[in-house]
Order: structure tokens, then sequence, then C-alpha cells
């Protein structure tokens, strides 16, 4: 049976470790074809689509659970984009279609590193206020998780949902008169959103690439983007300041792409940023070949009472299957510094962050998610 989570109730490691992602995966082909249709304006049938996707969260959801997943998600199924979903949701971007930053700009020190990835996501400018104009959306998600986790004996379940500093990353503006009267808006109107996702007792993950991969796209140094993460954070805050912070969780994430990350700001800058914002579980990128070392950030930073480490024990953009002992080595690791009941296991990041872009295999992404439940049981065995 499917535990909601009514009231302050945090989920911890308290017998066992427990194992999560981040929140996308792996979906249908037919399922992705329809998503493009969609994101095309070629979509004929909406109520198919809706069907489509309710049967799709169905499924993810049960093979989570097959897969030893402690807590589940909807798999972002009928999302296209983690991010860009909020424009088929929210009205005032119907403006021109760009990309409002360049991604990957440490490509630069590689020139010869070409991404030849096809820019299908639509991106429409804000061009206009911004309401809410198919909130009806966000409750059909609800359900179906709610509906997919009571039938698949889920454990706990969780809900991604923008920042309202990463939709700028991928919406420009042209309406607000100021970046940060842009993020105000969103922030004041992604609260709806949030709300509605922990009253139907659903934990939240708020997904902030803002605070780590943000620095890319910042004309500013180290200190300065601390300033701007800052920010970030306080507008998080606003937005979930009805939400006890126990139900929710927020994901920090240095762009879920094969590259060379030497631009990356470093966790120990950012770290005391993100801890002091309100969610009380963050889930951080802890297996890629960039990021691993900073387990040792931990043992200078004192993990606030309260909060739990989600760090990432399987990396999300490469076709290896890690070892489940060496996915076992990772959490002991942080189960060691910040103590077994204070880890939950979890990947880098998505395993389908964009629909028709997957850096990884479907079939592997679940072999992946199997190796780290079995690397879970192995370090619950170590650890009590």
């Amino acid at each position: 049976m499917v535990q909601v989570l009514k009231g302050r109730i945090l989920i911890r490691s308290t017998d066992r470790i427990l194992t999560t992602h981040t929140g996308s995966l792996p979906r249908p082909g037919d399922l992705t074809e329809l998503l493009w249709k969609k994101e095309r304006g070629e979509l004929d049938d909406l109520e198919a689509f809706n069907q489509r996707v309710a049967k799709a969260v169905s499924e993810v959801v049960q093979r989570q659970v097959e897969s030893g997943i402690s807590i589940v998600s909807d798999g972002e199924e009928g999302r296209a984009g983690y991010a860009t979903y909020v424009k088929d949701r929210l009205s005032g971007f119907a403006g021109e279609h760009r990309v409002p930053v360049r991604l990957l700009p440490e490509l630069d020190d590689f020139p010869e590193m070409k991404v030849n990835r096809p820019e299908i996501l639509a991106r429409p400018a804000c061009n206009g206020p911004i309401e809410w104009r198919d909130f009806a959306a966000v409750q059909r998600d609800i359900d179906n998780l709610k509906s997919a986790a009571e039938a698949a004996g889920a454990e706990f379940v969780f809900m991604t949902a923008a920042s309202p500093g990463v939709v700028p990353l991928f919406l420009g503006n042209d309406y607000y008169p100021t970046s940060d009267a842009y993020l105000e808006a969103l922030a004041a109107v992604l609260q709806r959103e949030y709300e509605a996702i922990a009253a139907s007792g659903i934990q939240l993950q708020i997904d902030c690439p803002d605070l780590a991969m943000g620095r890319h796209f910042v004309d500013t140094d180290n200190a300065g983007f601390r300033k701007v993460a800052q920010r970030y954070v306080e507008l998080i805050d606003e937005a979930t300041r009805n939400i006890p912070p126990e139900q929710m969780r927020m994901h920090l994430c240095w762009g879920n792409y094969e590259g060379p990350h030497h631009r990356d700001i470093p966790l120990k800058e950012i770290v005391d940023i993100v801890v002091a914002a309100r969610p009380a579980s963050i889930s951080v990128e802890a297996a890629n070949p960039r990021h691993e070392h900073e387990w040792a950030v931990w043992k200078d930073v004192k993990l606030p009472d309260g909060k739990i480490l989600i760090p990432g024990v399987i990396d999300s953009t490469s076709n290896f299957i890690e070892h489940p002992e060496l996915v076992a080595q990772r959490i002991v690791r942080y189960a060691n510094v910040v103590g077994r009941e204070n880890v939950i296991a979890g990947s880098d990041c998505g395993f389908g962050t964009f629909a028709a872009l997957p850096l990884i295999y479907p079939s592997i992404a679940w072999a992946k998610l199997k190796a780290l439940a079995e690397g879970a049981e192995l370090a619950t065995q170590q650890l009590w």
C-alpha cells in the first residue's frame, strides 16, 4: 500500500538503505512519437494521448517496484522535457522559438567535440503575463501516479517540478521588464503546482539545475554566481513556504550530458547555499568522474539536522552498468560520513531527461536501476 505523506513525515533509511532516482525514465516508442507530435503542434487526439500517458505511468511504476526502487515516480512519461513542460500549461509562452542561452559553453575549450543533438524541443519565449491555463494537467499527473502506485504496491512516491530558476534557461523572456521580474512571476505561479503535489501526499522534488549548471550561463565569477544561486533559493523558499520541508526534496545538477564538465562549479562553493534551502532532502550527482570525489565535502560540511542526502551512486550518462559492489561502496562511504539513516541511494540524473534523446539505452537504464537496488541491499548488510 502506497504511503501518502500527510503532515511532517521525513522519508529516511531507518532500517535499510532506501533507493530512488531523479525522476525521468525511458518512455515507450509510441508515446515518444506522440510527445513530439505534441511539441510540433500536430497532436490531433488529446484524449487518446492522455490515456496513453496514464497507461505508461502504470507500466513504469510497476517496473520500478519490480526493480527494487523504494521511492518511485511517474517517470515524467507525459512530458517531453523536465523544464519546458510548463509552456504547455501556462499562458504567456507564445513568443519566438529560440534557445535563450547557449548550452554547453564549456565545449569552446574542445572545439573538436561536436554535440549533434537536434533541437526538437519547442522553446517559445515568454511574451505575455504568466498564468495557469491548464492546471488540470497537474491534477492528471497526480491522479495517474497515485493510481499506478496503489496498483503496484509502491512504498513511497515523488513527483518532479521545475524550479523557477531553471525555466529561463530554456524559455526566454520577451515580456517582463527584468530577469528577476520574470523569475518572480514564475515562482508565484509554480507555487500552485508545488502545493498541489504536496497536498496530494506525494513527495515534491524541485529540479534545480540552475543552482549548479546555471553557473555556465552567468557572466560572472564563482563568487558572483553564489549571489545568483542565493536568489534562486530565495524564490524556491518563497514558493514552498506553505509546504513542510520534510515533504520536499531538491535535485542539484551540473547538466545531464556526457562532456568534459571541467568548468562545473565545485560543490564546496555552493553547498552552504544548497543545504540552507527549505527542502529536507538533497539529491546530488556523485557517481560521474567529475563529481564522485565530492563525497569528501560532507566531511567538512555538516549535514544539518533533519536533512537527508540522496547521492547519485549510478551514473546517468554512461552505458556502463555499475557493479552492485561498487554501488554498495559508494553508499557506505556516504553513510560513514553523514549517518546511514540520512542516506538514500539515487541516480546522478534522469534517464529520460528529454524524450527521444536518450543518453542510455532504455534496457540498460533499467539494468542500472536493478544494480542500484542490489547495491543498496549489500550496503544494508554492511550497515545494519
